[in-house]
């Protein structure tokens, strides 16, 4: 069966924001307005459709990541599919943004016209930028309190970007706010019935046409120089058609050059039509990019993957969902090649084949069965049985990996436990299929104590998790307090012995080595280089080597937490021809690795936190004070209306319990937001105490 859109008209596009922004309701509006949805749901009603998780609703706020797909016809135009991911604002649930950006060819970044760019705003930015997205900006909530064309763009040029130009002004503003001026028709765009699904094309109010004029002639400026035929043209004063600016917006947007801003309300629904034109004709389609690149399992040589359907198939599984009804659902962005039901596909990462069973196509939680899928689709399948988040689907006869997805890692873990024995069983597998989906969630059990920690991004995701495993898989568990995922490295280089030796009577242990450690910069990992010549140690030896040293860096030297950024060489030791085992290797590598960790200095690393609290003037010092309390580093301080925002680094270990102190302080009118930033040395008085058991 052939595609039925062809690459050109297809668009897979997220929307991306700080919480609050109106993401879901930007999603929302979309769907309404191409035909897909019948009615514009609210968050707080929890009616969006894209929000179908029980703790979504409750909550108010996206926590998984939803695709849909949804078609637009602008006018004079052919239809085109409009591949959407609606992502999570709140920064516990990054790691639902970073995968779907990856897959994704544009983003629409939406922002609080109210408040400008906000911590987050930059958060979704950056990792927009990692993977090179091209993105429309929509500022939403013109008609809020305070809501100013100038600070918003100013926001955006010093926060973000110098490229963002608007392709559109407001008319009017705050609850004044009617319409928008487009800059390049000129001409205003209203929109009236009920839910603004009608446009109407006015002329430019008089007491606007001055300022329409000159952001008109700033916008062309910005299309043209980008553009050297425009460029020529501009210069010898010709006139350049409406269709000719659009085509170079076009060109420099899909470049990451130019980031075209639109303005609107969606309470007011104003602006949406308008911005699913611009998702359209600014936003690449799979065949505007490069070639995917990825390396041959084989040879591990650059290999490229061309987004046509004749090629061989690369596919990536970008996220895992478990979906009581039909079990693991997986689901990936075809960039090459075709899918057909029932095939065989080969998971490069695993080596191992896995059968197609179904293709679907998804609408938030509700599922559409296709027999094929193509180049450019947002898919996904029911029952594969070793593929994980970041894997590669591949043709077995034209292998190739696609780069893998990073995340980051835990800050914060809780102690949890079956309140029942029959509940023992079901926790662990409830636990094994969470983590399968969320690679941000990491589960540790402790041999010794018996006991199981799990750890996540921030209190709410924990929260989130333990919740599922009550609702979906009917698990009860008690839950202990949020503990500080602190970690561990060294400051200094060292050498030291490790040995094994043991004679029991008959066969009897024997492993040496000496391994020489080294701290390497913050956020590089670990390292073990093998530096054996001439046998010394036989070959078969080394990888227990490496295990023994990588289980000693787990349970570190000096708290009990995993040591990080470090390399370990391992350059000498000896053996015996009889008494050598793998495990007497791994026993040694292990004793060489804490003996060598703890000569180099060993120190404590506790995660900071980039903290952005908001509070109205009158308790500006109080929450400084509050702050410089909990060993804040204040870094600058702004104003916005009558509110004052503070921007700061604090140990996460000193915001337990901040909600609720933020409120009393500011009598409930304070807000923050907070998301990890990197380790850093814990200070010497505070990590005796951790070290002693004393902090808590």
């Amino acid at each position: 069966m052939p595609r039925i859109y062809p690459l050109e008209k297809i668009r897979d596009i997220g929307i991306i924001a700080h919480i609050s922004a109106g993401k879901t309701t930007t999603s929302t509006c979309i769907l309404y307005h191409t035909g897909k949805v019948h009615k514009i749901g609210t968050l707080e009603k929890g009616t969006t459709p894209l929000d179908w998780m029980v703790q979504s609703q409750e909550r108010a706020m996206t926590i998984m990541a939803a695709a849909t797909t949804t078609y637009w016809k602008p006018e004079g135009k052919d239809e085109y599919q409009i591949n959407i991911i609606d992502t999570p604002g709140h920064i516990d649930f990054t790691a639902e943004v970073q995968r779907s950006l990856r897959v994704l060819d544009g983003a629409v970044v939406v922002f609080d016209g109210g408040a400008g760019v906000q911590s987050q705003s930059e958060t979704v930015w950056r990792q927009a930028d990692q993977f090179n997205v091209p993105r429309v900006c929509f500022v939403n909530k013109m008609d809020k309190v305070g809501a100013d064309f100038e600070m918003n763009l100013d926001s955006i040029s010093k926060r973000l970007t110098q490229n963002a130009i608007p392709v559109q002004i407001p008319i009017g503003a705050e609850e004044n706010l009617s319409g928008v001026i487009d800059l390049l028709k000129m001409k205003a765009l209203k929109f009236e019935g009920t839910e603004g699904e009608i446009l109407k094309e006015e002329d430019v109010p008089e007491d606007l046409k001055a300022k329409a004029q000159e952001w008109r002639k700033k916008l062309i400026e910005k299309i043209v120089a980008e553009d050297n035929v425009l460029l020529e043209k501009y210069l010898e004063g010709k006139e350049i058609s409406i269709e000719e600016l659009k085509a170079g917006l076009r060109k420099a947007t899909v470049s990451c050059h130019l980031f075209p801003v639109f303005w609107g309300s969606l309470f007011k629904r104003i602006g949406v039509q308008p911005l699913i034109d611009a998702i359209v004709y600014y936003l690449p389609s799979p065949a505007d990019l490069p070639p995917i690149k990825g390396t041959d399992p084989k040879t591990g040589k650059e290999v490229e993957r061309k987004p046509e359907d004749t090629e061989p198939l690369s596919a990536l599984a970008f996220k895992i969902m478990t979906d009581p009804f039909v079990g693991t659902l997986t689901f990936f962005r075809i960039y090459s090649g075709h899918l057909v039901r029932g095939s065989y596909v080969l998971n490069s990462i695993t080596g191992e084949k896995e059968r197609i069973g179904r293709i679907l196509r998804m609408h938030a939680d509700e599922r559409t069965d296709l027999e094929e899928g193509f180049a450019g689709d947002i898919l996904a399948t029911v029952g594969l049985k070793n593929t994980s988040t970041g894997n590669t689907l591949c043709d077995e006869n034209s292998p190739i990996v696609l780069e893998k997805i990073t995340f980051p890692e835990p800050v914060i873990g809780v102690k949890i436990e079956p309140k029942t024995k029959a509940d023992q069983e079901k926790m662990g597998i409830a636990l094994k299929k969470l983590a399968e989906e969320d690679p941000t969630f990491k589960i540790k059990s402790d041999l010794e104590t018996g006991e199981t920690v799990i750890s996540g991004m921030g209190e709410l995701h924990l929260e989130i998790i333990i919740d599922r495993m009550k609702r979906e898989f009917k698990v009860e568990a008690n839950v202990g307090r949020p503990q500080v995922a602190y970690k561990e490295t060294i400051k200094g280089e060292a050498e030291a012995e490790g040995k094994y030796i043991k004679q029991s009577g008959g066969r009897g242990q024997y492993g040496h080595v000496w391994l020489r450690v080294k701290p390497k910069e913050r956020g590089q990992g670990f390292e073990f280089i093998d530096e054996i010549k001439g046998g010394i140690i036989p070959r078969e030896f080394i990888p227990a080597i490496e295990k023994g040293v990588k289980e000693a860096m787990d349970k570190g030297v000096v708290a009990g937490y995993p040591l990080v950024d470090m390399e370990a060489a391992l350059y000498d030791g000896s053996f015996h021809e009889v008494d050598s085992s793998e495990v007497a290797f791994k026993i040694a590598g292990s004793l060489a690795l804490q003996e060598a960790a703890k000569r180099a200095s060993a120190i404590l690393l506790e995660p900071i936190m980039k903290l952005e609290v908001i509070v109205p003037e009158e308790f500006f010092g109080d929450a400084i004070g509050d702050l410089s309390a909990r060993r804040g580093k204040i870094e600058e301080t702004k104003d916005r209306l009558n509110l004052k925002i503070i921007n700061s680094k604090v140990p996460l270990s000193e915001m337990f319990g901040y909600a609720t102190s933020l409120r009393s302080l500011t009598e409930g009118r304070g807000t923050f937001t907070m998301e990890f930033d990197h380790y850093e040395e814990v200070p010497a008085s505070i990590a005796k105490e951790i070290v002693e058991g004393k902090r808590k």
